[in-house]
């Protein structure tokens, strides 16, 4: 429990006498030393602007498809509608453009269409706001034209989170049903227009995967999941229930997607590849497909001529059904990467529609295909945690690298990778040479790889230590790298052939805690780094010895601020871990932060009096791991830790 919980945080002390102000993070004491050029006029009672820059939302990199099923569709406007993190996003292809929903205050987890397909619901997780209170999940109805919010459901009723929402189809669509996260996965149903809950009811002790309304039986819902299907009977405030009935059919472990034929019949998908016709009203099945594909069904659509599209996990395939369900076609999706463990290549839901003769749209964990040629249209993304940021020198691209693997090279102006490379370890941070002709990753293992950037070739590969490279930096004029360590080193190498050759120079051995972050001075003579336990030391890479003398340093000029103890930036009673990332423009009139409520500050710079005042900006869930400017400061970028998301966002 950080003290400040306990006593009031001491306030920041400057000593004009000797040029350096303490401030206090959880109780410890931290000096830092004031310029000679501004000791005689610094003041903390000086008041800060506010920033000269705006950030917009510019565009969103991803898709949350390693757990959310059911959650792309397509608008009549040409947008495909879909999530990461804590935006809904609504992409038109023709114009590569996107839009953005930012009502929600941490991770969505579901999302549908009214059948007016214009009115929108999501649900969300619950959050922790700043000042640790609890924010409970709910469900946000909004309109997809003004993106206006027009409802929300709750706070109150859901525990955890909100993981299926549903509107009713027929009678104006006026009900909508939704799942929450708790030990009984709670099913609702709710006059959404009068944020009035109708019937509650435990659904399962399972996992819930999809909640839905019959199409013509407004009384009758259907949820599935983990060992279960079951079928409700909506009337007045209470909610019935009858089991699907498998008989002698093989039981499944997940049934894992549900849809409807033209004449009421429910068709489900299942863990076992079966496809399953339960009669109209009822919960027996009618007709079976037993292993209409190798491994799950994922996705699960009725087009409008009847026919029906499935998308297999494990064998690749979509096929279409004919509606005496005989196979009319089938096509293996082509995926560029290679598929991590557990993720299905076709993976968490089909949607039909689109302009012309009609497209089909995939989501799924990593996408890259869709149907015999390639797609007009791939969102990839990172499927676990991501650290890794770095922004090209001099080129409008950038590098992300995380817990999954996966090491892509983005185009700004394309929003697609440029390359993507899969390596051995899961790595935890990047950096480009000056000359942005190779950059280094480094890895929780100990190892770190340069790679070249326009070909992605393995240039070279070290170790240094066996724990998680948090940093790795290049000195401003590219003769040294420096990467710093969870062991609480610091390595330093000199490097030749611009950037293809690395000789160990030693170690800097001092904190007694793990690296945080790095940053070199303007002239390459020295480097301070910053540790877990907020101590700011400083170092000469000739040598790897730390510069003791306040007098050599107080003075220099950094040429990143990196650092994440730059006085304004903390929010009263801060602890020391509430902030991930700090990042300074190239023009040196902007600071940035990222933090652990899911927000992007953006400050005045230089940000050295108490308590700055920040424009702030919510679009990631709880942690957001990193932040970098692009070389000419049009664009901020933020990684999201658990949200795997890539936030892109224009100044303005």
């Amino acid at each position: 429990v950080s003290l400040s919980l306990h006593s009031k945080p001491k306030e920041a002390i400057f000593n004009a006498e000797d040029g350096y102000v303490k401030m206090f993070l959880r109780g410890r004491p931290i000096p830092m030393f004031v310029p000679d050029a501004v000791v005689a006029t610094y003041s903390l009672d000086t008041k800060l602007e506010l920033p000269h820059k705006k950030l917009k939302l510019d565009w969103v990199y991803g898709y949350r498809g390693r757990d959310c099923r059911s959650n792309l569709f397509l608008l009549p406007t040409g947008e495909i509608v879909y999530f990461v993190a804590a935006v809904a996003v609504l992409y038109n292809v023709e114009e590569q453009r996107q839009r953005h929903y930012l009502g929600h205050t941490d991770d969505i987890k579901c999302l549908t269409v009214h059948p007016d397909m214009v009115t929108v619901a999501t649900g969300q997780v619950a959050g922790t706001s700043k000042d640790s209170k609890a924010l409970p999940p709910q469900v946000r109805i909004w309109d997809s034209v003004s993106l206006n919010t027009l409802h929300i459901l709750g706070p109150g009723p859901f525990d955890r989170a909100v993981t299926c929402v549903g509107f009713s189809k027929s009678n104006g669509g006026g009900l909508l049903c939704a799942v929450d996260d708790s030990n009984d996965h709670v099913l609702s149903v709710w006059d959404w227009q009068k944020e009035q809950k109708l019937a509650d009811v435990k659904c399962s002790n399972e996992s819930v995967l999809a909640a839905t309304f019959h199409p013509t039986e407004p009384s009758l819902l259907i949820t599935c999941g983990k060992s279960h299907l079951h079928f409700w009977t909506l009337e007045g405030s209470s909610l019935s229930k009858r089991q699907g009935i498998f008989e002698k059919h093989e039981k499944p472990k997940y049934v894992l997607c549900v849809a409807f034929t033209e004449n009421g019949d429910t068709v489900t998908g299942d863990s076992g590849g079966n496809l399953y016709i339960w009669g109209k009203g009822g919960n027996r099945i009618c007709h079976a497909v037993p292993g209409a594909h190798e491994g799950g069904i994922f996705g699960l659509c009725v087009l409008r001529n009847g026919t029906i599209l499935t998308g297999g996990g494990r064998d690749r395939r979509v096929v279409l059904w004919g509606r005496d369900y005989q196979k009319l076609q089938e096509n293996e999706v082509r995926t560029g990467a290679k598929e991590p463990e557990g993720v299905s290549a076709l993976g968490t839901t089909l949607c039909w529609g689109g302009p012309g003769p009609g497209w089909l749209l995939q989501g799924k964990a990593r996408p890259s295909g869709s149907g015999p040629a390639d797609p007009p249209l791939s969102h990839q993304g990172h499927t676990e945690e991501l650290w890794g940021l770095a922004t090209h020198p001099s080129l409008d691209q950038f590098l992300t690298c995380g817990q999954d693997k996966q090491v892509h090279l983005w185009s700004v102006a394309s929003h697609q990778p440029l390359w993507s490379k899969g390596v051995e370890d899961a790595t935890r941070s990047a950096g480009f040479h000056p000359n942005g002709l190779v950059l280094v990753v480094g890895t929780v293992t100990g190892r770190w790889l340069v790679l070249d950037t326009e070909t992605r070739d393995l240039v070279a590969i070290h170790t240094d230590g066996g724990e998680s490279i948090s940093v790795v930096s290049f000195s401003p004029d590219g003769k040294y790298l420096a990467l710093g360590s969870h062991d609480n080193f610091i390595y330093i190498y000199l490097v030749s052939e611009g950037g293809r050759k690395y000789g160990r120079v030693g170690r800097c051995s001092g904190h007694s805690s793990f690296i945080t972050h790095l940053d070199w001075a303007f002239d390459s003579s020295c480097l301070v780094t910053n540790s877990g336990d907020y101590e700011i030391l400083y170092w000469d890479p000739s040598t790897c010895r730390q510069i003791t003398s306040v007098e050599a340093v107080r003075n220099q000029e950094w040429a990143t601020a990196t650092w994440c103890l730059h006085l304004g930036i903390w929010p009263e009673g801060a602890d020391g871990t509430d902030i991930n990332a700090v990042c300074r423009s190239h023009e040196g009139k902007l600071l940035a932060s990222a933090d652990d409520f899911g927000k992007v500050h953006l400050f005045s710079y230089p940000c050295c009096q108490p308590r700055a005042p920040s424009h702030t900006y919510s679009g990631h869930s709880s942690h957001v791991t990193n932040i970098a400017f692009l070389h000419d400061d049009s664009l901020l970028l933020s990684t999201g830790g658990v949200d795997t998301g890539v936030l892109q966002w224009r100044l303005v």
